[in-house]
């Protein structure tokens, strides 16, 4: 989930090749600079040609069984939420629980497979109903965060960003977690834009992308909604349930879903954190990935 920082010698635009480029373990460095990042050479955030992809004839996607079988389409909006392998498990799924709540809405799993995808433990996988070129027109698209080889990996995959650049271009809103705003930025779609990401990532997502970086739970700009680590996309999809009908639905829908947190720690904020609490963070996460 956590990029390392490339050294201080290292230009803000990565070479143009990313094929020449090598890379470190992400999860290593010290959180005493709190700038862990991609390592060296990223993939080039240059904008990405248009590529062909299945007409939008394709129905729209939906979670609800009975609505598939006998193929009536949503009233509301329909949602996507891209899987890919190593994601961050809340990433999808605590935005989904929120956003299947707003009143007629589809929201569909989508990979470049169908089938389980495996999370960044490699303990739980979550299966994805749609192919890209199944996934038809998308009122939103989210897309996760990910672990150091679901990140990486989903930054130099030039079809998923392809598609994503494919599938922004009729998306009311275009969302991201976590890390996932480092797939957004790879895009180029978040240039001269505001954005926030896990916060060990927040140097790279500045230094790598023209991309301001916003310390806070979730950062709107324009079409693009954007949030923190892990646990912020339930504050973003609450916020995204509100822009999407109203907020006394929101409302509704936050305490339908009894979203009252009480931790029994203060200890989530990264910018009130201890460095040594950041250097154990960072390692408990890459101790946890397979």
């Amino acid at each position: 989930m956590t990029p390392q920082t490339p050294p201080r010698t290292t230009p803000r635009t990565p070479p143009a090749d990313p094929t020449s480029s090598t890379r470190r373990t992400l999860l290593r460095g010290t959180a005493a600079a709190a700038t862990a990042a991609l390592a060296t050479a990223a993939l080039a955030p240059t904008a990405l040609a248009p590529t062909a992809h299945a007409a939008d004839t394709t129905p729209a996607p939906s979670d609800n069984p009975s609505r598939a079988r006998t193929g009536t389409p949503p009233r509301g909006p329909r949602i996507g939420i891209l899987l890919y392998d190593g994601y961050s498990l809340l990433d999808p799924t605590g935005p989904a629980e929120i956003l299947s709540r707003v009143p007629g809405a589809s929201v569909t799993m989508i990979a470049e497979r169908r089938g389980p995808v495996r999370t960044d433990t490699g303990d739980v996988a979550v299966m994805a109903e749609r192919t890209l070129d199944e996934a038809g027109r998308l009122d939103v698209l989210l897309v996760p965060g990910a672990g150091n080889r679901g990140v990486v990996a989903a930054m130099e995959n030039r079809t998923l960003l392809r598609w994503i650049r494919h599938t922004d271009r009729r998306t009311r809103f275009t969302t991201s977690v976590c890390t996932g705003s480092l797939v957004l930025a790879a895009t180029g779609l978040l240039d001269g834009r505001r954005a926030t990401t896990y916060w060990a990532s927040a140097p790279y997502l500045e230094k790598t992308f023209d991309v301001t970086y916003v310390p806070e739970r979730y950062v709107e700009s324009g079409k693009f909604l954007t949030a923190a680590g892990v646990s912020a996309g339930l504050d973003m999809a609450l916020y995204l349930a509100a822009r999407l009908t109203d907020e006394d639905t929101a409302r509704a829908i936050q305490l339908a879903v009894e979203y009252d947190p009480r931790p029994p720690f203060d200890a989530g904020n990264a910018q009130e954190a201890s460095e040594e609490l950041k250097a154990r963070a960072l390692k408990i996460v890459e101790d946890s990935q397979r």
